[in-house]
């Protein structure tokens, strides 16, 4: 089967990628994160997404949408109380989309690794684009996998970024820190 699967960052990569590809898909990643600020932080995860990548031989689909950060903070602003749903929604829907249009047959997402997203609510987003367009998401718990894919990414030297990318959840972390 072929996967085009959403990639947040480089660390949530290294499981979600070699479990699909160990099980025979023809896995292709993408990194496509409007929702990261600032824009530094977005090209560092972006060096850190494109060097691992490149140095195991992972198929990357570049981001052809032309969707820059201005569009996701259209899509979020005076929508905070529900931040997340609106940016799993904005950008999976993208992710599905481009899934469709360049004739994958089904789609997931990185996001399903980490501990510190809203699983359910990423799960169930999930399910209802891949129900509207028709293509089939491929869903997994990848969380099982994190102490695994902490010793691995961590042996790799890959850059780990302390806040899943929105400027809102870099704002909760440093509250949390004051």
């Amino acid at each position: 089967m072929k996967i085009l699967l959403h990639a947040c960052c480089a660390p949530c990569l290294v499981i979600p990628y070699d479990e699909l590809s160990s099980e025979g898909h023809e896995v292709t990643a993408l990194f496509f994160n409007p929702n990261i600020h600032p824009y530094s932080e977005n090209l560092r995860r972006q060096d850190a997404f494109n060097s691992y990548t490149a140095s195991n031989r992972i198929r990357v689909m570049d981001d052809e949408t032309g969707i820059e950060m201005e569009d996701w903070f259209r899509e979020v602003v005076f929508r905070e109380a529900q931040k997340c749903q609106v940016c799993f929604n904005f950008r999976i829907d993208v992710v599905a989309r481009l899934a469709e249009s360049k004739g994958f047959d089904a789609f997931s997402t990185t996001l399903l690794y980490s501990r510190f997203q809203k699983h359910d609510l990423l799960k169930t987003t999930c399910e209802a684009i891949s129900e509207n367009r028709q293509l089939p998401f491929i869903y997994r718990d990848w969380r099982t996998g994190w102490n695994e894919g902490v010793k691995r990414y961590r042996k790799l030297g890959l850059y780990r970024q302390k806040y899943c990318g929105c400027i809102y959840s870099e704002k909760e972390r440093a509250k949390k820190i004051i």
